[in-house]
């Protein structure tokens, strides 16, 4: 394997660089780079810029007590193939100043996808965290980018069981490994501290039932339909239901652009840190997402999901009885599940493959092994 080296021959603690850019990526890294510090390896954090709002960036580096990042790339915004080039020819001038031992990547984005491809076409090798999800819809860019990002990993940590399957099905056996979740690991250590959250300081509008809502995704928020028919549905759930909608900069422009109305019930706020969105996350009624992170933080905080999308990669979270899928094509189809959440009993099924909030220490001896 790669490793850094001394002038005098002596080998010198094993680098790994971790690309981050993305809110989820930021989340998983906390944890995972707590562990990554408890052993020999020294951790060289690249920031490609693809959430570079500071509600969408800052706020977690400073709420989790990550370390800055020591690089940050400041791609930005962009299409698909302009930011994921761009990202491409950044990481890899890291890399070759740096010349690693491993790349970590995390989740589905373009990032993780830019860095997989820049690690593999120096040779040097890659760790997936969250790999095996699938929704089976190419459709969708996160699905591109987790399906091309496997394909080139030495190392794939599987949050579930049945990633380890999806793998198997695509031929890919070597390097597999079933961690769990780290964003589990997460939820467990960050329980006590989101009760300071700073939404406690707000008015009465989180001390009555609400529905915590967030809907991001392009398939949704470039479909000045769906979009309309999403926010019809939060209005009509009940006008004795608030809704609590921190909103993504993508979403709240494309509002703008469709010409949607806010309804009275729905209280539209800035991205929240990760702290306040785990207090609203274990107050609220139910949620509503399009989210792949936030559907199993609502099964982590037990609180009931609906997911409007036709699909999803967490399927086990279904299976269980607490996520619902609801067409965003399908006004009346969300509203009907939203419905449905909030007035059956609550699911008593545990969920076993998520792990015991050990999921970062196996990743950190699993990339020690590797990069030593």
């Amino acid at each position: 394997m790669l490793s850094a080296q001394k002038e005098d021959g002596g080998m010198t603690s094993p680098v790994v660089v971790t690309v981050v850019g993305a809110r989820p990526q930021f989340v998983k890294a906390a944890v995972v780079s707590r562990a990554l510090a408890k052993t020999s390896i020294r951790e060289v954090l690249v920031h490609t810029g693809q959430h570079y709002d500071p509600m969408m960036s800052d706020v977690f580096f400073k709420e989790l007590d990550i370390p800055p990042p020591a690089r940050s790339l400041g791609t930005g915004s962009g299409s698909h193939g302009k930011q994921t080039g761009e990202m491409l020819a950044k990481i890899e001038e890291v890399l070759l100043e740096v010349k690693p031992a491993a790349m970590l990547v995390y989740g589905d984005t373009n990032s993780t996808l830019a860095g997989a491809l820049a690690a593999s076409k120096l040779h040097i090798p890659v760790a997936h965290v969250e790999a095996g999800l699938r929704s089976f819809n190419r459709k969708m860019p996160e699905e591109v980018n987790r399906v091309l990002t496997d394909h080139v990993s030495d190392l794939l940590f599987c949050p579930t069981r049945l990633a380890i399957e999806n793998l198997r099905a695509e031929g890919i056996t070597r390097g597999v490994v079933h961690v769990g979740d780290v964003m589990h690991d997460l939820a467990l250590q960050i329980a006590p501290i989101a009760e300071r959250s700073s939404l406690l300081r707000d008015d009465s509008f989180l001390k009555e039932p609400y529905l915590l809502a967030t809907i991001h995704r392009a398939e949704n928020t470039d479909d000045p339909d769906r979009l309309r028919g999403i926010f019809a549905a939060l209005a009509e759930v009940s006008v004795q239901t608030r809704v609590l909608l921190p909103i993504h900069p993508r979403t709240r422009q494309a509002i703008e652009r469709a010409g949607v109305a806010s309804a009275a019930n729905v209280r539209i706020v800035e991205p929240l840190g990760f702290i306040d969105m785990a207090y609203a996350l274990r107050h609220a009624s139910a949620i509503v997402t399009d989210s792949g992170g936030v559907q199993k933080e609502a099964y982590f905080h037990r609180r009931p999901c609906v997911t409007v999308r036709t699909e999803t990669e967490w399927v086990e979270t279904v299976s269980a009885g607490w996520n619902r899928l609801a067409s965003p094509d399908d006004s009346r189809a969300i509203r009907v599940a939203i419905e449905d959440a909030l007035r059956s009993p609550r699911p008593t099924t545990t969920i076993d493959e998520y792990g015991a909030g050990r999921s970062a220490d196996a990743i950190a001896e699993a990339l020690l092994a590797l990069a030593s």
